[in-house]
């Protein structure tokens, strides 16, 4: 199957950076810095009071507490509690402030249009606009251990950089305004800047040092700090507790929000019948092949890749009876997998 990037046409404004063979790459991601272009995420913003009331009564974290420079992640559901898409929320103000101005949402292209009919549904009685930003803005993602070191050279004035995961701030890169935004497992910075000025950001991040990954390259990193991905590895029949999210997506303090019943009542009473899993391949396989232990279908195949260190792996949802350690067969090919805990590397 596809990757879900391969479907949506690049923003136009930022000229694809020539890349490295996958080793060069990999080694990039892992061992120095690669330069991701991910423009092509989806991206709204909210503005005005009633903001952060609404959005807090939309998605699965804990919002209201957010102040300028801070962010979560969160996931927004039916009201069924399955997935619609995930997404990272900033909370963009003056530094200080008690509350943002505004906030910015960042989700993938696949789960946007859900994202933006759900907001434009249900914000009526709300003081806020909704904006579109995809077009509006590029985005690039510093990824690996020499991220920081690639800033502190790219950063006009003496470089601040954000600590904890979501935190954000503004600078300027090449005489450009770019928000910085932490990133974690892999490590890294993104960096948010407006459409017209990508180009620009961009050379100044690889006269920098950044080495231009593919998204190819990016996607054996992701799975092999086992995170899913919405439209590849998770969809609408996912509850977040399925995926693993419940600690980084889900606020069980928080009031009332969309889905939230059926989340509670999975985390308090019940047992998922599916999780997130590793698979240790035998041989290359597709996404989308089949799972079965023994005669017993049991999952299908997620994201699959072919790690330089780790060799074919892939991420699953797979029924609670396959454990780890289990092995199982994949599809119509003669190859099999052991079914492994996540992540298959750790920070």
């Amino acid at each position: 199957m596809r990757s879900i990037l391969e479907l949506v046409p690049t923003s136009e404004s930022t000229a694809a950076a020539p890349t490295a063979p996958p080793g060069t790459e990999y080694r990039a991601l892992t061992e120095a810095c690669g330069l991701l272009e991910r423009s092509e995420r989806g991206k709204l913003a909210l503005i005005g009071p009633g903001a952060v009331a609404f959005l807090n009564g939309q998605v699965t974290n804990e919002i209201a507490a957010l102040r300028p420079g801070e962010g979560c992640y969160a996931a927004f559901l039916t009201h069924k509690g399955k997935m619609l898409g995930d997404l990272r929320v900033l909370a963009v103000g003056e530094p200080g402030a008690d509350a943002p101005l505004e906030l910015l949402l960042d989700t993938e292209r696949v789960a946007l249009q859900a994202l933006f009919d759900k907001i434009r549904r249900f914000k009526v009685g709300f003081e806020l606009e909704l904006s579109k930003r995809t077009l509006e803005s590029s985005l690039f993602s510093l990824i690996g251990p020499g991220a920081d070191s690639i800033l502190e050279r790219a950063v006009a004035e003496e470089p601040s950089l954000p600590v904890t995961e979501h935190a954000h701030r503004l600078t300027r890169i090449a005489g450009r305004t770019v928000r910085l935004i932490r990133t974690a497992q892999p490590a890294g910075v993104d960096v948010l800047c407006d459409a017209p000025d990508g180009a620009t950001v961009q050379g100044a991040l690889i006269e920098a040092g950044a080495q231009p990954v593919s998204e190819a390259a990016a996607e054996i990193v992701r799975v092999e700090y086992g995170r899913p991905r919405y439209g590849v590895d998770l969809d609408d029949t996912v509850i977040p507790q399925e995926a693993g999210l419940n600690e980084r997506a889900v606020s069980f303090t928080k009031g009332c929000y969309v889905g939230q019943e059926t989340v509670a009542r999975l985390y308090y009473r019940g047992k998922p019948n599916r999780h997130l899993r590793g698979l240790r391949l035998s041989a290359p396989v597709a996404s989308g092949a089949e799972l079965r232990l023994g005669e017993r279908t049991v999952g299908h195949v997620g994201s699959a890749v072919v790690s330089p260190e780790l060799g074919p792996i892939a991420l699953a949802l797979v029924r609670r009876e396959a454990e780890p350690g289990e092995i199982v067969s994949v599809g119509a090919q003669d190859a099999t997998a052991e079914i492994a805990a996540l992540p298959f590397v750790r920070a």
